[in-house]
């Protein structure tokens, strides 16, 4: 009796050795296996210029403005640079109705806790004629997309 409790310890004791062993080469395994981060995509296209009126548009899906001065076109970021609520267009100026925060036309920074302008982001045409921002490209606050003709590169 003695020597089946032995036994069964040993196997027990064994077993849990094995067990260890294997759940630390899992472990190693799994770094293998990055976790993917399924965000959207920083680049997509909006509408056609022609869709677009003079003035200031929310793209709301996007969380942008589509600026369009007769022919040219710019697009500003619509979250507050502050805690990230959308701003809003307020005839002059953007205004941020979480907090206070208030920014030029050009997203400059007017008063409010924001501690940066909003973004400005890159804009072309797509070869099939709608207007392709990417989100992860700003430019400079002067960047213009101009379009000749009726709203065709």
């Amino acid at each position: 009796m003695d020597a089946d409790r032995r036994k069964i310890l040993r196997f027990i004791g064994k077993g849990s050795v094995l067990a260890a062993f294997l759940g630390q080469i899992g472990a190693a395994g799994r770094a293998f296996f990055p976790n993917v981060l399924y965000e959207p995509p920083s680049r997509f296209k909006l509408k056609r210029p022609n869709d677009y009126p003079n003035g200031y548009t929310l793209d709301a899906a996007h969380r942008l403005f589509v600026i369009r001065q007769k022919d040219a076109f710019h697009v500003i970021s619509a979250i507050c640079t502050h805690l990230g609520c959308n701003v809003q267009w307020k005839d002059t100026e953007f205004d941020c109705p979480c907090h206070g925060s208030r920014f030029n036309p050009d997203g400059t920074v007017i008063s409010g806790p924001a501690p940066r302008p909003l973004d400005w982001f890159a804009t072309t045409v797509s070869p099939d004629g709608f207007l392709e921002v990417d989100s992860a490209t700003d430019v400079a606050r002067d960047f213009r997309l101009v379009i000749g003709g009726k709203g065709k590169a």
